[in-house]
């Protein structure tokens, strides 16, 4: 079961935090592959049940610790033009993502995530970065692109690449894909 499905505050609160702190601490301390549901139910404070019934297994907690690792913290920032938003953006999404962490983080959210789900929520957390700053251009008067059509052409090949062809991706990698999303004169 995904975070969604739990109900916010209270103990149930209580319990995930405890749970995806303990994770964290212990992948940090011994890996993935020293990681069961005994030892962070122990770190943790609960019981292996608790833990069995709220995410079934290590797979499906990785994934949920994943997607609550790669929810934004805050707002995409504000440079005054779509370009120079957009540009940024990028060149951070991609920076993050495919660092040796944000890589890890794409596996276990997608591993341990049969139905899709946490994959959908990883891609509307970037929609929703995406809209955010097409929000603010169509907001200064710039024309700006369909929502899909920036993701389409910028978050889908970053992911692609990301997974499937992990070598050097610089900023300027970054940059020509937001050219495709926003042509040059």
């Amino acid at each position: 079961m995904s975070v969604s499905g739990a109900r916010p505050g209270g103990r149930s609160a209580r319990v995930q935090q405890a749970v995806h702190a303990a994770v964290r601490e212990l992948v940090e301390e011994r890996g993935r592959d020293g990681l069961t549901v005994p030892v962070i139910a122990a770190r943790a404070g609960v019981t292996p049940s608790t833990v069995y019934r709220r995410w079934g297994d290590v797979h499906e907690l990785l994934s949920d610790v994943a997607v609550e690792h790669l929810r934004p913290d805050s707002p995409p920032e504000d440079l005054g033009s779509l370009r120079g938003d957009l540009d940024a953006w990028a060149w951070q999404f991609l920076e993050e993502m495919s660092s040796p962490p944000g890589r890890a983080y794409i596996r276990d959210a997608l591993t341990g995530d049969p139905d899709g789900g946490n994959a959908g929520q990883c891609s509307e957390y970037a929609a929703q970065q995406i809209a955010a700053i097409l929000d603010r251009a169509a907001g200064r008067g710039e024309p700006v692109p369909e929502l899909e059509d920036a993701m389409d052409r910028l978050v889908a090949p970053m992911m692609y690449r990301i997974l499937f062809r992990p070598g050097p991706l610089t900023a300027e990698y970054a940059r020509g894909l937001v050219d495709t999303v926003l042509p040059r004169p």
